[in-house]
């Protein structure tokens, strides 16, 4: 009964299945840009130097200088890679430093890394690398630049470039590099202010012993694990060394996606609201224009219960085949806004935008979380019932005497 009472007024109807459906394609889209697109952030920040959850020395946060390190480094990545859901670990060393040429001196930040056991999947930056070569040993003698410092620095490829930084013990200490590489990344912070070195090179220049570094960067399979990663790691490494998450690394993307993500749940929030508010109206004009077949009913042997009972059995066809209406609407454009994605940096022109150093992405795709999509499933068809509760509390209340006078 519930069912052809639903398609009494079959346009009535079909707009507000069309609201239900056209709410939860919003909220999924949404909601899967939200997830695809920070996700991809916190990533790309990952490989930019920092990892998912970093160990390093546990006063390094909050004055970083090159003279506080984490030793046996090699017991720590191994440490790190025994945690379920961690996919790499590898150490760095990353500080500020001077260059010099003989016409320009700039300052600018460095990552040493170990080329032999890295590539872009734990840095980006060697993916982007548009002139040269990354380096073939850890002991390398080469220098990569970002394409705009080097030509702040007027150098170009093969040319000398003497580096400073102050070691554990204050001095200033030197060493001599060649310029072997340029990168090209669209983030003016690192195009600009970011040069690569092989980590044992600086380790030699700045008195480090072979197993001791200024960080170790932990990878994870998924960024949500970060925080379990980080709590468990903090139970068993030794004193003087932290696991920090990537968010206590990153304050300004986490403060940046944080707001971004409240602001989208406010949208959520609010088509959920205009949905209800469909439905409610459906339903409770239904139950208006039925109140004498609801009095006839009650008449003849119907309980206020049982009436109450079929209204919200409509409520719930409704948001069923809203439901089923979604999917339909939603597929495609799922399918390709995750396989192909908008490009937009025609928009952002020659510098993509970036957050906290971190490049936005030029491309927007989706990608919901499982967990997200049945939420956001279980959501509609519980506002689809509280929609409903009104209306069908008010057919229960009719009065069969008086409503059955009404012609």
């Amino acid at each position: 009964m519930a069912w052809r009472n639903l398609w009494r007024n079959r346009r009535r109807t079909l707009l507000t299945l069309s609201s239900i459906a056209f709410g939860v394609f919003l909220a999924v889209l949404f909601t899967a840009m939200q997830d695809r697109n920070w996700t991809d952030m916190i990533n790309f920040a990952a490989r930019l130097g920092a990892g998912h959850v970093t160990l390093q020395h546990s006063d390094y946060l909050e004055a970083p200088t090159l003279s506080k390190t984490v030793q046996g480094v090699d017991a720590l990545k191994q440490l790190a890679r025994a945690e379920p859901g961690v996919a790499r670990a590898v150490e760095r060393v990353v500080g500020q430093m001077m260059l010099n040429t003989a016409r320009e001196s700039r300052g600018a930040g460095f990552i040493a890394i170990d080329p032999l056991v890295e590539d872009s999947t734990t840095f980006t930056v060697l993916g982007a690398v548009v002139r040269g070569a990354p380096f073939t040993t850890s002991r390398d003698k080469g220098i990569i630049l970002g394409e705009r410092l080097a030509a702040n620095l007027d150098v170009g490829m093969g040319d000398k470039i003497v580096y400073t930084m102050t070691d554990r013990t204050g001095e200033i200490v030197s060493g001599l590099a060649r310029v072997s590489g340029i990168v090209r990344t669209g983030a003016p912070s690192v195009d600009g202010g970011l040069c690569l070195l092989p980590i044992d090179a600086v380790r030699e220049v700045l008195g480090y012993a072979a197993d001791e570094a200024t960080q170790v960067a932990v990878f994870v399979r998924d960024q949500r694990h970060a925080d379990r990663i980080a709590s468990q790691l903090n139970v068993e490494v030794r004193p003087g060394v932290v696991a920090l998450p990537w968010h206590e690394i990153q304050r300004e993307l986490a403060a940046f996606i944080a707001i971004k993500v409240g602001g989208a749940r406010f949208m959520e929030a609010l088509i959920a609201v205009l949905v209800a508010a469909g439905i409610f109206n459906t339903l409770f004009v239904s139950v208006m224009e039925r109140q004498r077949e609801f009095g006839i009913m009650m008449a003849i042997g119907w309980s206020p219960g049982r009436l109450f009972r079929l209204v919200v059995l409509e409520s719930a066809w409704l948001g069923v085949l809203g439901l089923l209406g979604a999917v339909l609407v939603t597929v495609v454009p799922y399918w390709y806004l995750a396989t192909k994605g908008i490009d937009v940096s025609g928009l952002m022109g020659e510098n993509t935008a970036e957050v906290s150093g971190i490049a936005m992405p030029t491309t927007f795709r989706v990608g919901i979380f499982p967990a997200h999509a049945v939420f956001i499933a279980v959501a509609a068809l519980v506002a689809t019932l509280l929609a409903g509760l009104y209306p069908a509390w008010k057919a229960g209340r009719v009065d069969p005497v008086e409503t059955i006078k009404l012609v």
